[in-house]
C-alpha cells in the first residue's frame, strides 16, 4: 500500500498555491523567536472533572471525526500561519459548524518549525502556543474531543523541519523533541479526558519503499519518548489517552512484522491501557488522491463500470480493517484512522460523487464495525480537487450528501449494506 507525500495531499491544487502567494503577508516575521516564558495564565475552557473512559466508551464517544487540515500546520519558508495556505482564521463559528453535522472530534495538526527557539531551551513562541491553546478551546469548549500533534516538522519536504528520522542527529533531534512535548503537554496538563496527544504525523524517510530500520528504530524511540514526557509532567496527563503512529501511519507497515513497536507505558496511573494506534486510509490511491486526469480514477467498488482501479475494493476495505482489529482495537488499543477521504474528482466525471460517498460510507461503516475511530480529512478547498465539505469563510455546507453519508455509516446501531451509487444499482 502506498501513501503520498504531504504536499500532494495538502497542496491539492495549483489554485491552492495560487491563494498561498496572497496570503503570506500575514506569515508573521523572520526566524528569531527569543526564549519566551511559556507559563500559561490560561485554564481549560470546561471546569467538568476527569471522567475515565475505557477503550470502547472512548471508541464510542469519539464518533465521526473531522481533520482541520492546512490550517495550524500549514507554513511558508519554516514559519507556521494558520493562513499561510489560502485558509481564512479559524473560527469558534466554524467548530460549532462542524458539530452541527454531527462530528464529535476535530483532529488538529500543528507544526511548529521555527516557532522553536534555539538550543538548548527549545522555547516554543508563547504566542503560537496561545493561538494553538485557542483553538483547542474552540474545540473542548463545545464539548468536543480534540486531537493535537507535532506535524509539518517531520517531513523532508517542508521548509526548516526538523523531526526526521533517518538525519545523523538523532541525539540532538530526540532532546529537542522531549523539550517541545514537555511544554505542549505542561501547557495542557490539565485538560481534561477530551484532548488527545498525537505524538507526530506521517513520519518517514520520504521513500515509498519497505521501512528504513534504522529509521523505524528512531520513529519507536521517538515515541517512547513522548509517553515518557507527557505523563511526567503529570496531573491528568497520567491519565490521558495518546494517539501513536507507525512508519508513516501506513497500515500495512504498522500492523506487519516491520518493526513497529508499541511503546511501554510505566508512568501511566489509569487502570487499564491509554494508548491509541494512528494509521490513515487513502486505498486506492488513483481513486481517492490522484489528480492527474489521464490516470485518476472517478468509480469504486463492486457497481462500477468504467475507470476503475482493480484493487483495493471492498474486500480490501473489509480485510484491511480486520486486520487493524486483530492486532490492535482486539488487544486493547483502539485505532484512530486519523485522515481518509476522497478528493473532489466531479470535474472529470459526472458519476464521481455518487462513488465518492460510496467509497466514504464503505470505508467508515468497516472501520466503525472494526473498533476504529475514522477521522474525514478535509484540507479546507472547496471544489475541484478539495476534500472541503464546509466553507470556512461563509460557514456554508459544500458537501451535504457526503458529510450524510459519514453520518448513517457512523451512526447505525445495525449492520446494513451501503447503497449503490445513484444510477448504479444491479
Amino acid at each position: 500500500m502506498k501513501n503520498v507525500t504531504a504536499l500532494m495531499k495538502k497542496l491539492c491544487s495549483a489554485a491552492i498555491a495560487s491563494a498561498c502567494i496572497l496570503s503570506l503577508a500575514g506569515c508573521g516575521t523572520g526566524n528569531d523567536i527569543s526564549a519566551a516564558d511559556n507559563t500559561s495564565t490560561a485554564v481549560p475552557t470546561s471546569d467538568a472533572e476527569w471522567n475515565e473512559l475505557g477503550q470502547e466508551e472512548i471508541t464510542k464517544a469519539m464518533g465521526m471525526g473531522w481533520d482541520l487540515g492546512n490550517q495550524l500546520e500549514a507554513s511558508n519558508a519554516g514559519i507556521p500561519s494558520e493562513t499561510a495556505w489560502g485558509n481564512p482564521v479559524i473560527t469558534e463559528d466554524l467548530i460549532k459548524t462542524v458539530k452541527e453535522q454531527g462530528f464529535n472530534t476535530v483532529r488538529i495538526p500543528v507544526s511548529y518549525l521555527l516557532k522553536i527557539g534555539a538550543a538548548p531551551e527549545y522555547t516554543i513562541d508563547k504566542d503560537w502556543l496561545d493561538r494553538v491553546q485557542e483553538v483547542v478551546d474552540y474545540v473542548v469548549g463545545n464539548d468536543l474531543y480534540a486531537i493535537i500533534n507535532i506535524h509539518g516538522d517531520g517531513y523532508y519536504t517542508v521548509d526548516k523541519s526538523w523531526l526526521l528520522c533517518v538525519d545523523e542527529n538523532q541525539d540532538e533531534i530526540k532532546d529537542k523533541y522531549e523539550k517541545v512535548w514537555a511544554q505542549i503537554a505542561e501547557r495542557f496538563k490539565d485538560y481534561d479526558e477530551h484532548l488527545i496527544f498525537e505524538s507526530m504525523n506521517e513520519e518517514f524517510d520520504n521513500t515509498y519503499g519497505k521501512p528504513n530500520a534504522e529509521g523505524y528504530k528512531n520513529i519507536n524511540e521517538y515515541n517512547q519518548i513522548f509517553v515518557d514526557t507527557v505523563r511526567k509532567t503529570g496531573s491528568n496527563n497520567e491519565k490521558r489517552w495518546l494517539l501513536l503512529p507507525g512508519w508513516n501511519t501506513n497500515i500495512e507497515y504498522t500492523v506487519g512484522d516491520y518493526g513497529f513497536v508499541i511503546p511501554e507505558d510505566k508512568y501511566c496511573k489509569a487502570a487499564e491501557n491509554r494508548l491509541m494506534i494512528s494509521v490513515h486510509y487513502y486505498d486506492p490511491y488513483n481513486f481517492t488522491l490522484d489528480e492527474n486526469r489521464t490516470s485518476a480514477k472517478t468509480q469504486w467498488g463492486k457497481y462500477a463500470v468504467e475507470n476503475y482501479d482493480n484493487w483495493g475494493q471492498e474486500d480490501y476495505v473489509d480485510s484491511t480493517m480486520k486486520k487493524l482489529n486483530d492486532v490492535f482495537v482486539s488487544k486493547g488499543y483502539p485505532v484512530v484512522i486519523g485522515e481518509m477521504g476522497v478528493q473532489n474528482k466531479a470535474h472529470i466525471s459526472d458519476s464521481f460523487s455518487g462513488f465518492r460517498c460510496y467509497w466514504t460510507e464503505y470505508v467508515i461503516k468497516a472501520a466503525k464495525n472494526n473498533g476504529c475511530v475514522p477521522v474525514y480529512w478535509d484540507n479546507g478547498w472547496n471544489g475541484d480537487k478539495g476534500f472541503g465539505i464546509i466553507n470556512r469563510t461563509s460557514l456554508e455546507i459544500t458537501e451535504p450528501e457526503l458529510i450524510a453519508a459519514m453520518m448513517r455509516a457512523i451512526n447505525s446501531e445495525e449492520d446494513y449494506e451501503v447503497a449503490a451509487p445513484k444510477g448504479f444499482e444491479k
